[in-house]
């Protein structure tokens, strides 16, 4: 695929993503180790598990982030697979602009902090190939509204912002461009329980309008219990238990996955 080929995710008869023995190491230490699943266009996966049990670095792998040790990513474009970290780095970068987005727990870490709001939305636009400056600032204002941002703020800076406004203000910079798959690391972490309540009702009607295919990793049961429809449960790099995720949370069948839902329980 060259590098100025526009990406496309439009085959639903396929899988988004294909992961086959994914491996991340850091010398002796485990990051993940031998992960395979499927993501399948409009589904939501949601990884669990407590710090250090390698949700995040599985996650950074999946979104293009980290170069995993062995396995492979492969990604649907145009119909036909690609090996992600075969892929030449303009091309995996656009990707990573366009195809697909990052919400991060810190929404510093996916903002501009230095431009406005309407410019953080408005970039995004512009990396898919927009270049009319009314239509940009048409779609900003009209993303603003859907994640409950008064559009007279379009001018205002993110520092300008609550926490949780940043994290609404990310989110639709992430979305504004249609993006196929969005990856979530812990995106309502940090945040008060209030404030979090209303991310979750916006992040669930978002996901379920656009259809999209999302990876959400979490340390909240309820949480993933709201957001996802499968489940999959890390400890020390691996996978213990997957399945619905209803399922999982009311019959765990490994202990470790008993374990974390009677925490949540008690």
């Amino acid at each position: 695929m060259s590098a100025a080929a526009q990406p496309s995710l439009a085959d639903d008869a396929a899988p988004v993503l294909s992961v086959e023995g994914l491996t991340k190491l850091y010398g002796d230490r485990i990051g993940c180790r031998d992960i395979s699943f499927s993501l399948w266009p409009g589904e939501v996966l949601g990884i669990v598990g407590e710090s250090g049990s390698g949700k995040s670095t599985l996650l950074r792998c999946l979104a293009g982030l980290a170069r995993p040790s062995a396995g492979r990513i492969a990604i649907t474009l145009e119909g036909e697979s690609f090996d992600l970290f075969a892929l030449d780095e303009p091309t995996r970068r656009r990707l990573m602009r366009t195809a697909w987005g990052i919400v991060h727990q810190s929404p510093r870490d996916g903002l501009r902090m230095g431009i406005s709001a309407g410019g953080n939305v408005g970039e995004r636009l512009i990396d898919a190939g927009s270049r009319h400056y009314g239509d940009i600032r048409a779609a900003a204002e009209d993303w603003l509204g859907r994640v409950e941002i008064d559009s007279s703020r379009i001018d205002d800076r993110p520092g300008q912002f609550s926490g949780g406004m940043q994290q609404r203000l990310q989110i639709a910079r992430v979305l504004v461009s249609g993006p196929r798959i969005v990856f979530m690391d812990e995106p309502t972490g940090g945040l008060d329980v209030s404030v979090q309540a209303r991310l979750l009702d916006l992040l669930r009607v978002l996901v379920r309008d656009l259809g999209i295919a999302a990876v959400i990793v979490t340390h909240d049961l309820a949480v993933a219990r709201l957001l996802t429809d499968r489940l999959i449960v890390m400890k020390d790099g691996h996978v213990v238990e997957e399945g619905l995720t209803d399922q999982v949370l009311d019959d765990p069948h490994h202990a470790y996955t008993q374990l974390l839902t009677s925490a949540v329980l008690t």
